[in-house]
């Protein structure tokens, strides 16, 4: 097989000249002398551009991620079922926006009868307009649901999650069956990473004052940074964050809705994902504590 790129010799140009900067795509080509034939082709690739420091850290992790969403499924990034936030299509807007500012999800499932009935989806924005007219009803802003396969592949949902303009989908089993959700938010996460929302206003503070004793925290945040605002000792092992201590205390993935006990600290998940805990809140009681891990299942 020829060289389908073959190496051209380069005019002469100054030091200075932007010709003399090699595109990223070269450089990554010049590893190799013909095309990759399979996908552990192009993973060596990667693997010797990132060794030879041609591409960072940061840009070898999104390429890896982009071909690995092609080998995944809505069920592998899934938010499972029992974990859902849902509203009761039969419940007034007012009754339900407590929930809706506590969970501070976008776009939330609406649900009549029992929560495996689905109805539809509402988008929160949308409830501003109850405000100007409050005749408005939650089933009328009630959008269409868009249900998919487990075994949806993620490159093609993400595909149809851009030509749609959806954000969200239901995932379901053989059976059509609910198992869970998925969001554009969790794919493209596979891609780049985490993705901060509007919560994480200050890149530095992650502690926030909630009342005379009590704090709004991000399960980011070091133990040690912990211990020295909140005045209070939370052990250190094989972990550094308070979201680490609190999945050992539990010992599984944080939902929302657990809490743990630590002397007279009183820690409970306010957000979280599929994969870890993401805000906290923490409140200080009158009575020291045991120390001792209280799971309150929803």
């Amino acid at each position: 097989m020829s060289d389908p790129y073959p190496a051209a010799e380069a005019p002469s140009a100054s030091p200075q000249s932007p010709r003399t900067r090699q595109s990223l795509l070269d450089r990554l080509l010049s590893l190799v002398r013909h095309e990759p034939e399979d996908r552990e082709g192009i993973m060596a690739v990667l693997d010797a551009a990132r060794t030879r420091n041609l591409i960072d850290a940061d840009s070898f992790s999104m390429l890896k991620g982009a071909l690995a969403v092609s080998e995944q499924t809505a069920i592998d990034v899934m938010v499972p079922w029992a974990r859902m936030d849902l509203l009761d299509a039969s419940e007034s807007i007012e009754t339900l926006m407590p929930e809706i500012i506590e969970t501070a999800h976008s776009r939330f499932p609406v649900f009549e009868g029992s929560r495996e009935n689905v109805i539809g989806i509402v988008i929160t924005k949308d409830l501003l307009r109850h405000m100007m007219t409050p005749t408005i009803t939650l089933r009328d802003l009630i959008r269409p649901a868009v249900f998919i396969p487990e075994t949806k592949r993620l490159n093609i949902l993400l595909q149809e999650f851009r030509s749609n303009r959806n954000h969200i989908a239901i995932v379901i089993d053989e059976h059509g069956g609910i198992i869970g959700l998925v969001t554009l938010e969790d794919v493209l996460e596979q891609i780049v990473g985490a993705i901060e929302d509007e919560y994480d206003v200050d890149g530095e503070k992650t502690i926030f004052a909630d009342g005379a004793h009590a704090w709004r925290v991000l399960a980011t945040t070091e133990i040690e940074l912990f211990n020295e605002k909140i005045q209070t000792t939370l052990p250190e092992g094989d972990y550094d964050t308070v979201g680490g201590w609190l999945a050992h205390a539990l010992g599984h993935i944080p939902r929302r809705g657990d809490k743990c006990a630590h002397d007279d600290l009183q820690v409970e998940v306010m957000r979280a994902d599929s994969r870890r805990a993401l805000w906290l809140r923490v409140q200080r009681s009158n009575q020291p504590g045991t120390g001792a891990a209280d799971q309150d299942k929803q």
